[in-house]
């Protein structure tokens, strides 16, 4: 059974940086697309960055493109997210994905909260 299983979140002040990381389990995930989502209180869940299977592509959401990087690392099943610069509304519980074409749902794990305090 696949698993992934985010961590490096915490409570951190405005200007600070995160590094999140999603390990994954069960087997190897190198072939899919890998991605980090959030989701505020009372709001749905949003795209904040994904990587192609090889790393060569990368992809961000308005709000975080220059403050986020995603990366991965693909000899040890983990794809991570660099959080620079944060601000109060990136506080979000942090989800990472890992899906391919073909595959019939994707794989989530179980989030992990980031707190930005002004």
């Amino acid at each position: 059974q696949v698993q992934l299983v985010e961590s490096g979140g915490g409570l951190v002040q405005a200007g600070d940086s995160l590094r999140l990381s999603c390990a994954a389990s069960g087997r190897t995930l190198s072939t899919y697309a890998k991605g980090w989502f959030r989701q505020a209180p009372g709001k749905e869940r949003e795209f904040v960055a994904a990587i192609s299977w090889s790393g060569v592509n990368a992809y961000y959401s308005d709000s975080v493109k220059g403050r986020f990087t995603i990366s991965r690392d693909n000899a040890k099943n983990t794809v991570y997210l660099q959080m620079n610069s944060l601000k109060p509304e990136d506080t979000a519980v942090y989800y990472c994905k890992a899906d391919r074409v073909g595959v019939s749902s994707p794989y989530w794990g179980q989030g992990t909260q980031v707190t930005v305090s002004s």
